[in-house]
């Protein structure tokens, strides 16, 4: 098929595009789950059944996290429309207020992720040793909140300009630094080493961008004044993707909950197992992340027609991404196994373990090409102002199917934690009174694939939906039309 021939959507110009801001955010954002794999392989080597501490630590951290890391969505977004509408002097201002959410959201998450993490592993009926371990890590990965939120509003906005490879270096680094600490720290504090390795990396690439930033970017020039209502537009793209991400993050958290309630085995496989899934997802987070900068560029410039095209090459970009890297994991996850769980004789006690962590990685690859497809889908929509149908996409997949039927498949009557209090029994209930199959680990394996594939759909369809009849909620940026009859 010759280029002229290829669909609108298709052309050499845009998929260069696509893969020049695609390729270093997405590793910029696997950077992440990259510490959390390092840190679950350390564990795996020298310390397995510590894991679950730091996995379980994450539980209350993760929800809020999560929020946080939506709410800067709307630096990204806003920055990207005024940069696309030629205003890319005036994104300061955007960048300004978002920074001080980030930091004020980022004093919020540690104090309360300090006060409700003991109580909130007692109402779910964990063993008092388990608890009180895990409430550890929680504390220590809360000191480095400030710090991840700062880092979070830096980097949605150098890759908003389309400086993402400044990200990507800074994010590469801190994976360094985690790593260095954490080879240090794990072989004699085990879970306690790895959290303080997490919190010290964070720290660490927040000086780095601000440094970058406040050198590289307009950031601290003085801006126009800005649109009446625009404040109040960037923190609701933010909130609504925030509660998306509780929905998602926090059910996800939660499943390690289950799983390690299974067994303490069947947390450590678990959560190996989804830590590859969270590094896969995070490259799809990439994919997402530049597919939003291109349909928010177009959005600015009010083009709905270049918002349509750049909305599907970036989901059809991520289904072929995602069968490679599906492809790949099958292949190699004798060796992934092996590496993770068997590396040393001081991993010995994880030996045992190397035939079904390779058997749920198998289990999962295909599904997290949804995985990818709900992350882009739902970045694209929300880059064009449709926020909460997205949202609820997420919860309905996540929250109202996921939850339940994890608990449902993997749970019985006699491994649930007993109902005697109301979050309990709020979340525990389908173990209690629905004939519960008792499926182990794999039927939580099942219930998030469940998940995956529902909302994966779900974003797709609307998308196309929406962008198929040229739907723009709100009116457009300022200067949008001017920009959008000069470019034509």
């Amino acid at each position: 098929m010759t280029a002229a021939r290829l669909p609108a959507w298709a052309r050499p110009k845009d998929m260069l595009d696509l893969t020049r801001l695609a390729v270093p955010v997405a590793i910029s954002r696997a950077s992440f789950m990259l510490m959390s794999l390092t840190d679950a392989v350390l564990l795996g080597r020298y310390a397995p059944g510590e894991l679950p501490y730091v996995l379980n630590g994450w539980l209350p951290i993760g929800v809020l996290f999560g929020f946080g890391m939506g709410l800067m969505i709307g630096v990204q977004v806003l920055t990207a429309e005024l940069n696309g509408a030629g205003k890319g002097d005036d994104t300061g201002r955007i960048f300004r207020r978002g920074m001080v959410v980030a930091l004020v959201y980022g004093l919020f998450a540690m104090g309360a992720c300090i006060a409700i993490a003991r109580p909130l592993l007692d109402l779910i009926g964990f063993d008092p040793g388990l608890a009180e371990a895990t409430t550890n890590c929680t504390h220590i990965l809360a000191y480095g909140a400030i710090a991840h939120m700062g880092g979070l509003a830096c980097q949605s906005y150098l890759e908003a300009l389309r400086k993402p490879n400044i990200a990507t270096a800074i994010n590469m680094m801190a994976v360094g630094v985690n790593l260095a600490f954490g080879l240090i720290l794990v072989p004699e504090h085990g879970a306690i080493g790895v959290v303080w390795a997490t919190t010290g990396s964070r720290w660490f690439m927040l000086a780095c961008f601000l440094i970058a930033v406040v050198f590289l970017t307009p950031a601290l020039r003085k801006s126009s004044a800005a649109p009446t209502g625009e404040f109040r537009r960037q923190n609701m793209v933010g909130i609504g993707t925030g509660v998306a991400n509780i929905a998602e993050w926090g059910s996800f958290n939660f499943t390690f909950v289950i799983a390690t309630l299974v067994s303490i085995d069947a947390g450590t496989v678990y959560g190996l197992t989804v830590q590859m899934m969270g590094v896969m997802f995070m490259i799809y987070v990439g994919m997402g992340t530049a597919t939003s900068v291109r349909v928010a560029e177009r959005y600015g410039r009010g083009d709905m027609v270049g918002v349509r095209e750049a909305s599907r090459l970036g989901v059809v970009a991520s289904i072929l991404l995602g069968l490679v890297l599906a492809t790949a994991l099958i292949l190699l996850r004798d060796p992934i196994a092996l590496t993770w769980l068997n590396g040393s004789e001081a991993a010995s006690a994880g030996a045992h373990l190397v035939p079904l962590l390779s058997m749920m990685l198998a289990a999962v690859a295909f599904v997290t090409v949804f995985d990818g497809l709900q992350a882009v889908g739902s970045m694209a929509l929300r880059a064009q102002g449709i926020v909460w149908t997205a949202t609820a996409i997420h919860v309905g997949s996540y929250v109202l199917v996921m939850l339940p039927l994890c608990v449902w498949l993997a749970l019985s009557p006699e491994t649930a934690p007993p109902s005697n209090n109301p979050l309990a029994a709020l979340l525990f209930w389908p173990a209690h009174w629905l004939g519960a199959p008792g499926l182990g680990v794999w039927g939580v394996v099942i219930g998030i694939s469940v998940a995956s594939v529902l909302a994966g759909l779900g974003q797709i369809v609307t998308l196309e939906i929406k962008s198929a009849r040229g739907v723009r909620l709100g009116p457009p940026p300022e200067g949008a039309r001017k920009v959008a009859a000069v470019v034509h």
